[in-house]
């Protein structure tokens, strides 16, 4: 049966998010419905719902969600009704990256995940009053109290998960830590540059402090988040209203450099100087996502002594693998992502927006349903 519930909805792009009635389709047999509980916001979503990207509209989006099992497809096996869920991205499962492990470089991930709108079978998750409604979001769009999800992004957590803290695991905290875990990874006295503190590059920040690496320096413009930073591990940080990045980093290692870079920004000045401080060997990670067709041109000669860029995706992360270990470490105290959440109450959404695109949020989680002794 088809389910009735209500959507923050973008109607076109720049309009922001109202509140709408929405009917979900009937699921399929790989498909779950979920009743939300808690939903991060990111700036990829932001990114679409202000035109950016290409995505169908009126639409709806989110895709850090976490809830709870409503019911399930016939062919479903990683879930039932009641288990406590987070939501992630989607993927075939039949692809060579996909069988190689990395579901993240999938050969639909784009029209899966990020712009198709729909299932990649044409047909929508979301409509109202009979007319489509962009969805499919990432496998989830969870800016809804129901939301049609993959079998293959959701991932079961225990029942007693705080899951208005773990939802920004799902993208945000998965990829800060994936990029220091499964691309850098730290050898014994490395350097870690992280520009931008936001929640991905403060994850990757709590990630660093779990390797062996010994110095991580954090680059940012806001005072606030690099006390943070410091709070959460790092050993030095730069405000580069104030300092010139590059300048600080040769100061900080001597002039040899750092052995690996994190770029959260989507800068590409930022990524340019993030590049141009690595040591030999050293390896700059493309987290960051500047407009399409952004170019950064590298020194040919400069790379040729072992330095990589490379780009990465959700933090090149297998989610059955990785979401359960990052709520592990969480509810243990050893991530302490609940330092970058504010929560706001479904019907705030716009005002979450505003106040992240301000500055004044890390990361902003939507609660649906407040827990039970608030």
């Amino acid at each position: 049966m088809s389910t009735i519930t209500t959507a923050a909805v973008v109607e076109s792009p720049g309009a922001g998010f109202t509140l709408s009635q929405v009917e979900l389709a009937d699921l399929r047999a790989d498909e779950v419905l979920v009743r939300m509980v808690a939903a991060g916001i990111c700036h990829t979503d932001l990114s679409v719902a202000k035109g950016a990207l290409p995505f169908p509209m009126p639409a709806v989006l989110g895709h850090e969600g976490a809830g709870i099992v409503e019911a399930v497809g016939a062919s479903v096996t990683r879930v039932q009704p009641g288990d406590q869920v987070l939501l992630s991205y989607t993927s075939c499962g039949r692809c060579a990256s996909c069988h190689d492990g990395h579901p993240a470089y999938c050969e639909t991930w784009l029209p899966a995940n990020l712009i198709g709108g729909r299932r990649l079978d044409g047909s929508a998750t979301i409509s109202r009053a009979g007319s489509e409604v962009g969805g499919h979001f990432f496998g989830q769009s969870s800016f809804a109290r129901h939301a049609i999800a993959d079998e293959r992004g959701v991932v079961k957590v225990g029942p007693g998960a705080p899951l208005d803290v773990l939802a920004p695991l799902g993208c945000g905290v998965m990829t800060g830590t994936g990029a220091v875990w499964n691309v850098l990874r730290p050898r014994p006295g490395s350097t870690v540059l992280i520009t931008g503190a936001g929640a991905v590059g403060l994850s990757a920040v709590m990630a660093a402090t779990m390797t062996p690496a010994t110095r991580i320096v954090v680059a940012d413009r806001i005072a606030d988040r690099l006390r943070l930073a410091r709070e959460l591990g790092a050993t030095d940080t730069i405000d580069t209203t104030k300092r010139d990045l590059a300048d600080e980093v040769g100061r900080l290692t001597g002039d040899h450099g750092v052995d690996g870079a994190v770029e959260t920004t989507g800068s590409a000045d930022v990524l340019r100087t993030s590049v141009g401080t690595l040591a030999v060997r050293g390896t700059a990670v493309i987290v960051g996502a500047p407009a399409f067709g952004t170019e950064v041109p590298v020194d040919v000669n400069f790379m040729l002594p072992g330095r990589h860029v490379v780009g990465l995706t959700l933090g090149d992360a297998e989610i059955e693998s990785l979401v359960p270990v990052l709520a592990g470490l969480v509810i243990a105290g050893r991530l302490p992502v609940h330092r970058l959440v504010t929560h706001y109450r479904f019907d705030q959404i716009g005002q979450a927006v505003e106040d992240v695109l301000a500055g004044a949020t890390i990361k902003p989680v939507l609660r649906f349903d407040p827990p039970a002794n608030d």
